[in-house]
């Protein structure tokens, strides 16, 4: 027995259910300072290594100059509120043409053909094609067109984002749409739903629930490759670095401009982990 009435009538742990609690909180403890303690050593002996290595004053000073990263952070921060807009603009229409792709390629009868080879063909070839040959097609040759009503450049490499992302995040839904247990689907429809709300009210609340992990890591490349806009002039925060640098003849911007986009996908990553940990525990409950 690991629990034993107390005078009150309450269920109390017994002395040795204390004991194993006790010796539990003991281990993560020791657990606790001896990762500290190796980290510490870890990180003592690599920056030792990389500080006493010979030519680190020119890195140094070439990478890491403290004054060259004061004096062009407010450009580059200047900058990535560019990005910043454009990911968020971006994010959320990928996400609504990979979710209509999807749904098109799951379409039944021989009357929807062309719309699933339409759909087919177009995530192979955006899945295919490098991003950085959709932008320069998008920005570089689109303009050359001299069309009336041509958009800015900010906007066709947005295009050219949105259209490649969306294939790879069509692919997503679609699996988790198929995942989806076909008995599902015809329960919805031997209760009365037509096939538009057994999707709307069935299917895809379930298949974007599985597939949330693999969104959100499509996410978090798109939020690096926003940075890849720059290519076609706007000046975004890897511009403003590209243009600091030809300034003073030192990489320390593209530092400053890395840093900050690793400061802004933490939070994201740190979501996609906690989804991805979610899942799993739900799915080992489950099983």
């Amino acid at each position: 027995m690991t629990t034993e009435l107390d005078r009150a009538g309450l269920y109390r742990p017994s002395d040795v259910q204390l004991g194993r609690i006790a010796y539990r909180r003991r281990q993560t403890i020791r657990s606790v300072l001896l990762a500290a303690l190796s980290t510490a050593v870890a990180g003592g002996a690599l920056a030792f290594a990389v500080t006493g290595a010979p030519g680190w004053d020119r890195v140094k000073a070439s990478f890491f100059d403290p004054a060259v990263a004061r004096k062009y952070l407010p450009a580059v921060l200047e900058g990535l509120w560019l990005n910043v807009r454009l990911l968020v603009v971006c994010a959320a229409a990928a996400l609504a043409l990979g979710l209509l792709v999807a749904v098109l390629r799951t379409l039944r009868g021989p009357v929807f053909f062309p719309v699933r080879a339409l759909a087919t063909g177009y995530t192979y070839a955006f899945r295919g094609l490098p991003l950085i040959i959709v932008l320069y097609v998008c920005t570089l040759g689109v303009p050359g067109l001299r069309l009336q009503g041509m958009p800015s450049v900010l906007v066709l490499g947005g295009a050219a984002l949105v259209i490649t992302y969306g294939a790879y995040l069509a692919e997503v839904f679609r699996a988790g749409i198929e995942s989806v247990h076909p008995s599902q689907l015809a329960a919805a429809r031997s209760l009365g739903l037509t096939y538009r709300q057994t999707m709307r009210h069935v299917v895809l609340p379930q298949a974007v629930r599985r597939v949330a992990p693999p969104l959100l890591n499509d996410t978090v490349a798109l939020q690096k490759d926003v940075g890849l806009v720059s290519l076609a002039g706007p000046i975004d925060a890897v511009r403003a670095a590209q243009i600091a640098t030809a300034q003073d003849a030192n990489f320390t911007p593209y530092i400053v401009a890395g840093v900050l986009f690793v400061l802004l996908a933490l939070p994201l990553i740190g979501v996609t982990d906690w989804v991805t940990l979610r899942a799993a525990r739900r799915q080992s409950a489950g099983s």
